[in-house]
């Protein structure tokens, strides 16, 4: 592993106030960004980011990569789910581990932001079609978590609308907006664009840094309900992502070229969604307990990913 990548990323200011909002909640500090402001936070990223790829994704030429691309995305959303389902099904029953596939097998769009960031730092660039990439793993891993929970779960009928769920899945809210700035961004006049640079690119990492600052606190709140539910869990939610990345980085190797698109596969095929999935079980199946997903995509996979597993990830790229 490249120590100096290691020692950047850790350092990274982006990074560091993450660590604040967890000694914010252990220390029982008042510190708190208000919901209101928090949901625009959240907006703002999706915005940024769709945006941005979009006109990178203006500037690109459709060419057999990106068809390339979307077919390994789509692959890859529906396998994890699948192998990481009958992994868990025996550990925590059906509906939990329904909910924690379809977690693992979609994507964190937070980690894909900061793992942007961390390209950005280190130089490397990357397609704008990676964002779409992003928009289209949401769904398919969903799709497939509830599929195999109303296919082996025999302790009650199910009567659920496969066509509703998908409908959820593609307009729910940060889903809608992620892939409604990425169509603005691809259409838009180039030089009308420019005008909101610098509302799209200045502040990108100061909001970045007042969102992870509060997702700190929360995965501090959330991991002590966590504990109960034993070892396996917490190195599950560390072990598979690390596997799931690192084979990632090697396989879109014959997918592109660019070293960019590459880590951003990876952190794509490693990262659990802590958002759309919650939104998404909660209508589908509200038998799953969400004091065990959450904290698991949250407390676990998300801090390691961001921390070691993007450094561990770039190393087997350049190993590669």
């Amino acid at each position: 592993m490249n120590i100096d990548v290691l020692i950047s990323n850790l350092t990274n200011p982006v990074l560091l106030f993450f660590v604040l909002g967890i000694i914010a909640t252990t220390l029982k500090s008042d510190l708190k960004i208000p919901e209101s402001s928090s949901k625009f936070i959240s907006l703002y990223l999706l915005f940024a980011i769709g945006f941005k790829g979009g006109q990178e994704l203006s500037h690109s030429s459709f060419d057999a990569e990106i068809l390339y691309s979307i077919a390994f995305a789509i692959l890859l959303s529906t396998i994890v789910p699948v192998y990481t389902f009958f992994a868990l099904r025996k550990k925590v029953g059906v509906p939990n581990a329904g909910a924690i596939a379809a977690a693992y097998g979609s994507v964190s769009a937070v980690t894909f932001v900061t793992a942007v960031s961390f390209l950005e730092n280190q130089g490397i660039s990357f397609g704008g079609h990676m964002v779409a990439i992003m928009a289209i793993m949401e769904s398919p891993a969903i799709i497939v978590g509830v599929v195999l929970i109303v296919l082996f779960d025999r302790s009650k009928k199910q009567n659920k609308s496969i066509p509703k769920l998908v409908a959820h899945s593609f307009t729910g809210g940060s889903v809608l907006m992620l892939v409604g700035s990425l169509v603005i961004g691809l259409i838009a006049d180039a030089s009308q664009a420019r005008g909101i640079e610098p509302f799209t690119t200045d502040i990108f990492k100061g909001f970045l840094s007042l969102f992870l600052l509060e997702m700190g606190m929360v995965t501090a709140s959330r991991i002590k309900g966590f504990k109960k539910h034993g070892i396996f869990l917490f190195v599950f939610g560390i072990v598979v992502p690390l596997l799931n990345g690192i084979i990632v980085a090697y396989l879109s190797g014959f997918v592109t070229e660019s070293d960019g698109n590459r880590l951003l596969f990876a952190i794509l095929g490693a990262g659990a969604s802590y958002i759309a999935v919650p939104a998404t079980m909660k209508l589908a199946e509200p038998r799953a307990d969400a004091g065990i997903y959450i904290p698991m995509a949250l407390g676990i996979t998300f801090p390691f990913n961001i921390t070691l597993g993007m450094p561990i990830y770039y190393a087997v790229i350049q190993m590669f």
